[in-house]
């Protein structure tokens, strides 16, 4: 089977070539760094899948191009699958694949630096000791044990940051449309996404990115939270309304912020740009704020994960060829 695999760096051809074939079947994989957009949609002529990534575009004319030029299959080599018109893929007859599972635990781990980087002032201490200054004003952080963290979402994700924020002894909230035993096995609680808010010293946002969830923390969200309250989003870029959240910080209601993901981070993450200036204002206005760290979409980025994400594509891949279905389809009805 002919795969051309879009939005591409050494570290995924190392993990893809190191992966093919071991699902009995050995795709031909043609790589291009370039993102899949309408414009870059004419590379997939004279293939039979795409396999694409996080910030590509799949919306109904990219999907369209794709179908006239013969592609069956796209293998997203992600979890999420909003990018993606499913109800044009079914339309067209092209089957949706992912990777539902990879590493939660590398994105949890994640999540947490963030917070204790925030907290104890991590990213300052190291700059300022590396100029040979061990002053320690403006380095006051908090103990992490006896606070209050919410957990938005509680998927394999949001179940593993619960695990590691019981064990600092923190009191666990969490909000989910579909509550589970573990959780509360654990010793966390269930309550209204209200009530989270409003108690929270710290909220982590675990959940995907769906109409429902879409700038789920905007102003009103923002506006039921405590004073100086932490923010981590590791999960989906518009759940969380930048401009909102600068407002926030501006006021003080957010008292720190961490953010693995951008909602408009298709632009930006996974290039070096430190020759060019940076068009987006809004991105821009949220680094110049002291109590902000920002990285650029790596909680993902383990040894463990990318093997798991590398195999498991392959695996869809394979299936397809095989078989005519990959192993983890993506349905329409997954969007209710």
């Amino acid at each position: 089977m002919k795969v051309v695999v879009f939005s591409t760096r050494p570290y995924d051809r190392e993990f893809l070539d190191r992966a093919n074939g071991a699902q009995g079947h050995r795709a031909q994989l043609t790589y291009f760094d370039t993102r899949l957009t309408g414009q870059s949609a004419h590379f997939a002529k004279g293939f039979d899948a795409v396999c694409a990534f996080v910030n590509d575009v799949l919306d109904g004319d990219v999907l369209e191009v794709l179908a006239g030029q013969g592609v069956r299959l796209v293998a997203l080599r992600c979890a999420g699958f909003n990018n993606v018109d499913l109800v044009a893929a079914r339309r067209l007859g092209i089957a949706i694949a992912r990777v539902p599972s990879y590493s939660p635990d590398a994105i949890a781990e994640h999540a947490v630096a963030l917070m204790l980087s925030l907290n104890r002032r991590i990213h300052k201490a190291y700059a300022r000791v590396r100029e040979g200054n061990f002053a320690l004003d403006g380095l006051l952080g908090f103990d992490m044990h006896g606070k209050v963290a919410g957990v938005v979402g509680t998927g394999r994700i949001g179940l593993n940051v619960a695990r590691i924020l019981r064990g600092f002894g923190c009191e666990v909230l969490a909000s989910d449309p579909a509550p589970g035993a573990e959780l509360v096995a654990l010793g966390g609680s269930y309550v209204p996404f209200d009530e989270l808010l409003a108690r929270s010293d710290i909220v982590s946002l675990h959940c995907p990115l769906t109409p429902a969830t879409h700038h789920l923390v905007g102003e009103d969200a923002l506006a039921r939270m405590k004073n100086g309250v932490m923010l981590i989003n590791t999960s989906r870029g518009a759940v969380m309304d930048a401009r909102a959240v600068i407002g926030a910080l501006k006021s003080g209601r957010i008292g720190h912020l961490g953010l693995d993901v951008y909602e408009e981070e298709g632009d930006l993450f996974f290039e070096d740009l430190s020759g060019t200036v940076i068009q987006d204002d809004v991105f821009m206005r949220l680094l110049t704020f002291p109590n902000v760290l920002v990285t650029g979409h790596q909680g993902f980025f383990t040894h463990e994960a990318m093997n798991a994400i590398a195999g498991t594509t392959i695996a869809n891949i394979a299936a397809f060829a095989q078989q005519g279905a990959p192993l983890h389809p993506v349905t329409v009805e997954m969007l209710a």
